[in-house]
């Protein structure tokens, strides 16, 4: 049994909340750079250069690399031979947020009720998703998402019979109504299976994964790329202003489901698609 105080978890996160809104990870960069190389249109093309200048000016100036600094979303994946001391997990996630949040002058843009809409100040608390895995090792993912994205995604309750070119037109539905409001180019997160939950939650997790890896499933390898490319024949374009550049990658998790049932969930992220990882 392995023993980690929580102290770690603070610091890993306020520091990961701050990388995350600062620095584009090296997939979406590289995806980026050959976006722009390849986009066909004018204008396309100059605004994929002009965000690749943002992203370098932030990283220069440590300046958000956007001003939604997004609520935090945080993935943990806990080894089953860890033991936490120190405190409660749930709290040192919060606690990390919040001085990530706060030290590293990010935007505030939680609030306390949903509807009294009252600003907590600090950014918490965090959306959190545990997993328990075999191991001594705790991997954290922390994804803030911004909502001009997070509002255009959409869950589908198809029928079984709807099939796979149901789950296409789906997705190619919910991109086309996204448009502009997403900040393309994108990153297409689908969940295909479970519950209603569960793949709102598949999709949320898909953009996390490297946009230049593919799903080890053949049909569904097939379908990702299927989609990126009927979505960026749909003129969308960079900025939602025309081009061959309307998404970065679409990845899709699958889950097992009901006999009865085919739910979708489409979970759109802007250009910057924000994430970090560590391993401790």
């Amino acid at each position: 049994m392995r023993t980690l105080n929580v102290s770690e978890i603070i610091g890993n996160i306020k520091e990961m909340c701050i990388e995350a809104n600062h620095f584009l990870s090296e997939d979406m960069k590289c995806a980026m750079k050959c976006a722009a190389e390849a986009e066909k249109s004018p204008l396309g093309k100059q605004i994929l250069n002009q965000l690749q200048e943002n992203l370098e000016i932030a990283g220069r100036e440590m300046i958000p690399i956007c001003q939604d600094t997004g609520m935090a979303v945080v993935f943990v994946e806990i080894g089953q031979e860890v033991h936490f001391e120190g405190g409660l997990l749930e709290d040192a996630i919060h606690e990390g947020v919040r001085q990530g949040y706060t030290e590293g002058y990010l935007r505030k843009s939680v609030v306390k009720d949903p509807l009294i809409r009252e600003n907590t100040k600090d950014n918490t608390p965090a959306v959190i998703h545990y997993d328990i895995v075999p191991g001594d090792k705790v991997k954290i993912t922390v994804a803030p998402k911004g909502f001009g994205s997070e509002n255009m995604s959409r869950v589908f309750m198809l029928k079984p019979a709807d099939g796979i070119e149901g789950v296409k037109e789906s997705v190619l539905t919910a991109v086309k109504d996204a448009g502009p409001n997403a900040c393309p180019p994108m990153v297409v997160g689908v969940g295909i299976g479970g519950t209603f939950e569960k793949c709102a939650l598949l999709a949320k997790k898909a953009l996390t994964r490297p946009v230049d890896e593919h799903s080890d499933i053949p049909y569904v390898r097939e379908l990702e790329q299927e989609l990126l490319e009927k979505i960026n024949d749909s003129d969308i374009g960079p900025g939602g202003l025309g081009g061959c550049t309307t998404a970065l990658a679409v990845n899709i998790n699958t889950y097992p489901t009901h006999i009865a049932g085919l739910p979708v969930a489409v979970n759109i992220c802007c250009h910057v698609n924000r994430h970090a990882v560590r391993v401790l």
